[in-house]
C-alpha cells in the first residue's frame, strides 16, 4: 500500500512543481500552451498514429472515424478556449459592483476510458490547463500505450512554448491501487468512464466530477425530415462501431412514418434482426456470467454490426453498418432496452406524441437517466414539453445525438468529452464539463448605497391574492 501513495505522491509532487511555475502566467501565456498541446494532438501525422494505435491496444472503433473524432473534438475545445477568460480579472458587474477573479483548482487526476483512449486525454488537457492547472492522467490498463502516446505529443507542445513538461503527465502502468490513489492526492478528479469508476471518484473524498451512464434515445415525429434523420441516426450510430456514450441506443418512430424510416435505415446499412435471430443475438449480446447473472458481452464492445452478427451465428450482409431490433412492450425486463455499446438500435412505434413520450420516459428512467435525449421535428411544443419535463441534462432537436451531445460545430453546446448528468446520473452538475470546471472564482465586493425593498415591494402582490 505505501508504494501506491509514494508512487502517487512522486507524480502529484511534480505536477504541483510545475504548476507552481505557471502560476503567474498572464492569459496570453496560457492561451498559446493550450494551443501548443493542441497542435500536438490535432495534426494530422500524430492523429493517424493516436487512431491506430488506440484501435491496436483496445480493439475498439475503427481507424477513420478515431480521425475524424481528434480533429472535431480537440478543434472543437480550442474554438471554445479562444478568447475565453480564465486568469485573473474575467469579469465586472458595475451596477452590483461585483469583481470575479480566476483562480487555478490546482492538480487534477482524470481518468480516461477504453473505448476513447486519446480523444479524451487530446480534450480534457487544454481544457483542464486553460485555468493554469496540472493534470495526470489515469489511463485504462488496456489503453495506456496509447493515451501515453497522446500525453507524449503533448509534453512535446509544453517543450516549444518553454513550459513545464509536468503540466500533463501519465500514470505508466496503471492498476485500480494506482487510481484510486491518485484520486486521494489531487485537488480536483475527472472521471470519464463507467459506473464504477465514477463512484468511485465521488468517494475518494476529493471534489469530482463524474460522468453518468449513456442510453440516448431519440424520438422521430410525424412531421420529421425522413431522410435527415434516418441519416444523422445510422451516422451517428454506426460512428466509430458507438464507442460514444451519446450514440443512439434506440429511436421511437411515429406510426405514420415507421416504414419509410425503417426503409431509409435499410438503404443507408441497416439490418432488422427478428424472431429467432433476435433471441441468438440478445443471448450473445447479454451471456450468464460466472455469478448467474447476465451482463453486456464485452466482445460486443465499439464492435462492428457484421463482426457481432457473425459471432451470434446471425447471417447478415456484408455491408451491413447498423443491426435493428424491435423494442419489446415490457421495456423494464428487455435487455435490448439498455445501453449496447454497440452498433445495435433498438426501434419502437408510437401512435400519439403522449404515448412516444410515454416509452421515451421509460427507456430512460431505466438505464441512462440524466444524459440525454433528442427528437427530429419542427412542433415547438413537442420541443418545449420534453424541454419542461424530461429528466435529460442534454436534449438534441434534429441533430446526430453522438456528435451533438459534446459540442459540434453546428450548435452551441460546449465541446467536451465529458457529460455531466445531473443529480438524475449521480452527478454534481447537468453541464458539460469545461474550462470553466477548473477555475477557482473569487468574488471582490464593493460597497454601495443601501437599496432595501419595501415591504409592498416583496409582499404586496401576495397580500392583495388573499383578499
Amino acid at each position: 500500500m505505501e508504494d501506491h501513495v509514494q508512487i502517487i505522491k512522486q507524480y502529484v509532487d511534480r505536477a504541483r512543481a510545475a504548476q507552481k511555475l505557471i502560476n503567474d502566467y498572464t492569459q496570453e501565456q496560457i492561451d498559446r500552451v493550450c494551443v501548443a498541446i493542441g497542435w500536438e494532438v490535432y495534426n494530422d501525422d500524430n492523429i493517424k498514429r493516436l487512431a491506430e494505435k488506440a484501435v491496436e491496444d483496445t480493439g475498439m472503433g475503427n481507424v477513420a472515424d478515431k480521425i475524424i473524432k481528434h480533429k472535431n473534438k480537440v478543434l472543437g475545445v480550442l474554438k471554445d478556449l479562444k478568447g475565453a477568460k480564465s486568469v485573473g480579472l474575467i469579469e465586472v458587474d458595475e451596477k452590483k459592483k461585483i469583481k470575479k477573479y480566476a483562480k487555478p483548482v490546482g492538480v487534477v487526476g482524470a481518468l480516461t476510458p477504453v473505448t476513447n483512449p486519446t480523444a479524451t486525454p487530446a480534450s480534457n488537457a487544454p481544457t483542464i490547463l486553460k485555468g493554469r492547472n496540472a493534470v495526470i492522467f489515469a489511463p485504462h490498463p488496456k489503453a495506456k500505450i496509447s493515451s501515453k502516446m497522446a500525453v507524449d505529443f503533448m509534453r512535446e507542445g509544453l517543450r516549444k512554448v518553454g513550459a513545464p513538461l509536468d503540466l500533463i503527465q501519465i500514470i505508466e502502468e496503471p492498476s485500480i491501487d494506482l487510481t484510486n490513489e491518485l484520486m486521494k492526492q489531487v485537488d480536483v478528479v475527472l472521471a470519464t468512464g463507467g459506473g464504477a469508476m465514477v463512484k468511485a471518484a465521488y468517494s475518494s473524498g476529493r471534489p469530482a466530477y463524474g460522468v453518468g451512464p449513456g442510453n440516448s434515445v431519440q424520438m422521430v415525429a410525424e412531421d420529421a425530415d425522413v431522410k435527415d434523420a434516418a441519416a444523422k441516426i445510422i451516422m451517428s450510430k454506426a460512428f466509430d462501431y458507438a464507442t460514444s456514450c451519446s450514440s443512439e441506443n434506440s429511436v421511437i418512430i411515429h406510426e405514420s412514418i415507421y416504414d419509410e424510416m425503417i426503409s431509409e435505415f435499410e438503404k443507408l446499412g441497416s439490418y432488422f434482426v427478428k424472431g429467432d435471430d433476435r433471441h441468438k443475438l440478445e443471448n450473445y449480446m447479454w451471456p450468464v456470467n460466472a455469478k448467474g447473472y447476465r451482463s453486456i458481452n464485452g466482445k460486443i464492445v465499439a464492435q462492428s454490426a457484421v463482426k457481432i452478427a457473425t459471432e451470434a451465428q446471425i447471417i447478415v450482409p456484408s455491408t451491413t453498418k447498423v443491426i435493428l431490433v424491435e423494442g419489446a412492450k415490457d421495456i423494464e425486463k428487455d435487455f435490448f432496452s439498455q445501453e449496447k455499446l454497440s452498433p445495435v438500435l433498438t426501434v419502437f412505434k408510437y401512435k400519439t406524441f403522449e404515448e412516444g413520450y410515454h416509452i421515451l420516459v421509460r427507456l430512460t428512467d431505466n438505464y441512462g437517466t440524466g444524459h440525454s435525449c433528442g427528437i427530429h421535428t419542427k412542433n415547438e411544443s413537442y420541443i418545449h414539453h420534453l424541454g419542461a419535463h424530461m429528466k435529460s441534462s442534454r436534449i438534441m432537436v434534429n441533430q446526430a445525438q453522438a456528435p451533438a451531445n459534446g459540442g459540434a460545430f453546428f450548435n452551441g453546446m460546449p465541446s467536451t468529452v465529458s457529460l455531466g448528468c445531473g443529480t438524475w446520473g449521480g452527478n454534481i452538475t447537468t453541464e458539460n464539463i469545461n474550462y470553466k470546471h477548473f477555475i477557482n472564482v473569487t468574488w471582490v465586493s464593493e460597497y454601495f448605497t443601501p437599496e432595501r425593498p419595501t415591504d409592498d415591494d416583496i409582499f404586496g402582490e401576495y397580500f392583495k391574492s388573499l383578499k
